[in-house]
Order: C-alpha cells, then sequence, then structure tokens
C-alpha cells in the first residue's frame, strides 16, 4: 500500500502566507487525489480555482473540492529512487478581483512499486501551460540528437541540456531559462543549493566554467552545454528551472540570455550587438512594465525539474 507524505513543509514562501487564509486538506491515494481548499477571505470566488488545468469538482462559497486521477489535471510524474512524486498547482486566477492571483503547489509522493521500471532511460519534463504551449526540458547526448544515454558526470565534463516550447497554433515564441538552481531534493525549496543562472536569465556560473548557453537554430528551443559543477558529488541531483515563452520582439533587460565570455564581459546570445542589455548581470536586472505576448503585462511561464543526476568525483 503506498504512503503519501504531507507536503506542507515544501510550500512556496507566497502560497505559506496564502494558506494562512485557509484550511488545506490534502489525501493522495495510490490512483486518486482528493483536495479540500477551505476559503475565509470573503472576497474570493471558490469556483475559480484550477488545479491544473480541471475545474472544481464541487465549489460553494467557502470550498473548492477536486477528486481527480492523476491521468487528469495535467499532473507531473516523476520517478527518483524509490519514490514516485506527483505534482501539480492549484492556481487562484481572478483579474480584478480583490483576492490576489496566486499559485499552491499541491505534491503527493508514494513508494515506487517494485515491479515498476522504465522501459528507456528519458529524462524530459513535459506539461501543459498556459495558451495551449507545452514546454519541455531535458538532458540530452553531446550533439543534441537524443536523450542522454547516462545520468551520471564526471566533475568538469558538460551537461548538455535542451528546453523548448510546443507553440502549435500559438504566434511564434522566444524561449527563455530565467533562473536556475541544482539542489539535492526534487523541490526547489531547499537551504543546500547551487546557482545556475540568475538575475533574469544571467548564466551565473559561466564566470567560474565553462558553461555556455549555445547559439540558437530556433527561438522556441534554449540549449545550454552546463559544466558539471561541485556540488553534491556522488548525491542524487535535481536541476530546477523556470522558462519563459516571450515574444521575440519584446527581449530588454529582464527577458535576455547572457553567457560570461572572459575578456569580454556579458553576451546576449540572441545579438551580441545589443549586450548592453546583459550589464545589469552584475548588479540587479529589475523588472518593468513590458509589451505582453497576449494581454500587455506578462509573458508565459513555466516550472521544470531534471533528475535525479549524480556528479561524480574525475576518477584517476
Amino acid at each position: 500500500m503506498m504512503a503519501f507524505i504531507w507536503h506542507s513543509a515544501l510550500l512556496l514562501s507566497l502560497a505559506a502566507v496564502i494558506a494562512v487564509y485557509a484550511d488545506v486538506k490534502l489525501d493522495c491515494r495510490p490512483d486518486f487525489m482528493s483536495l479540500v481548499w477551505t476559503e475565509s477571505r470573503h472576497h474570493a470566488d471558490t469556483s475559480l480555482f484550477r488545479l491544473g488545468t480541471c475545474v472544481p469538482t464541487s465549489s460553494s462559497p467557502r470550498e473548492a473540492t477536486f477528486n481527480v486521477e492523476y491521468t487528469d489535471c495535467n499532473f507531473r510524474m516523476m520517478v527518483t529512487g524509490n519514490k514516485v512524486v506527483q505534482s501539480n498547482d492549484l492556481v487562484y486566477w481572478a483579474p480584478g478581483s480583490q483576492v490576489q492571483t496566486f499559485v499552491h503547489p499541491v505534491i503527493c509522493v508514494f513508494d515506487r512499486p517494485k515491479e515498476w521500471s522504465p522501459a528507456t532511460y528519458e529524462p524530459v519534463f513535459s506539461t501543459y501551460g498556459q495558451s495551449g504551449l507545452v514546454f519541455h526540458m531535458a538532458l540530452m547526448n553531446d550533439d543534441f540528437t537524443g536523450p542522454a544515454e547516462s545520468t551520471r558526470f564526471a566533475l568538469g565534463s558538460f551537461i548538455p541540456i535542451a528546453a523548448r516550447v510546443e507553440e502549435h497554433t500559438h504566434q511564434p515564441m522566444l524561449l527563455l531559462m530565467e533562473e536556475c538552481i541544482a539542489t539535492t531534493t526534487p523541490q526547489p525549496q531547499s537551504a543546500h543549493f547551487y546557482n545556475i543562472i540568475g538575475n533574469k536569465g544571467c548564466l551565473l556560473d559561466s564566470k567560474s566554467s565553462r558553461s555556455r548557453f549555445q547559439p540558437r537554430e530556433v527561438s522556441s528551443e534554449i540549449r545550454l552545454y552546463l559544466q558539471a559543477f561541485k556540488f553534491a558529488l556522488e548525491e542524487e541531483v535535481f536541476i530546477h528551472c523556470k522558462l519563459v515563452a516571450w515574444d521575440p520582439s519584446g527581449i530588454d533587460n529582464t527577458k535576455k540570455a547572457c553567457n560570461f565570455v572572459k575578456g569580454n564581459g556579458w553576451e546576449l546570445v540572441d545579438n551580441p550587438a545589443h549586450s548592453k542589455l546583459c550589464d545589469c548581470c552584475e548588479t540587479t536586472c529589475k523588472s518593468r512594465w513590458s509589451r505582453s505576448v497576449r494581454s500587455g503585462k506578462h509573458g508565459i511561464v513555466q516550472n521544470a525539474v531534471l533528475g535525479p543526476l549524480t556528479i561524480t568525483e574525475v576518477g584517476p
């Protein structure tokens, strides 16, 4: 019988604040889960809650209830070690409401069945994002022609990572990695982490290594050669990234991809002639009110995770 682990310790800081105004009951079962959100704020409309792509199974003036299977609502499944993790986001979206929009992570963790094993290794993150976009992130082989053949990387070797967004009928999008960190847990909330990308698209690791964003072949994909770093050697490592799909004409100092080139400073991957946009990588790249893909306010953001992978000491 699989056992669930209550996830309150793993909540994002914003979600933790929101939880003060609500009572959350989560019941994780092997094939389905139940969630009851009891709201204390008078202006909240419980019918506006969404669990992934699912509307509430039922709602009342104070409660939103979801009884769903993991095959619905675009749950994300990740297998790590002897655990199976099913995760999703509970979102409150009410433009113009007195209750602020927020996201509350929902996580169910089970013991992995002994008979379970993957048919092939394919460390791909995939989910359904806003506006019909599908995001992917994967560990790749050296020339990016297929998935990585191993999850073990020697210290100093390169870890090829590719992320892309499927646009379908959507207008062309520019995919960016806004933030990436490495942790030893499937969740990004960890006291022990290594900062890879930060400051709105600056490859911070490139200042002390040979890590590089690669020149683009298409705007909807971004490739990264990450030099294996000295972090949690011989332990399970997870790479968490915030992916951003953006209007290609709307690049600014908060929507960019920048490498550090020794002796030359920061360089903009998509157009080195405009590398001045990367100058803030040494300070703080502040957000600006920018033109949106859809409404003039923001792009489309999706969190992704890769792992587990292992960084090993270089052999004799």
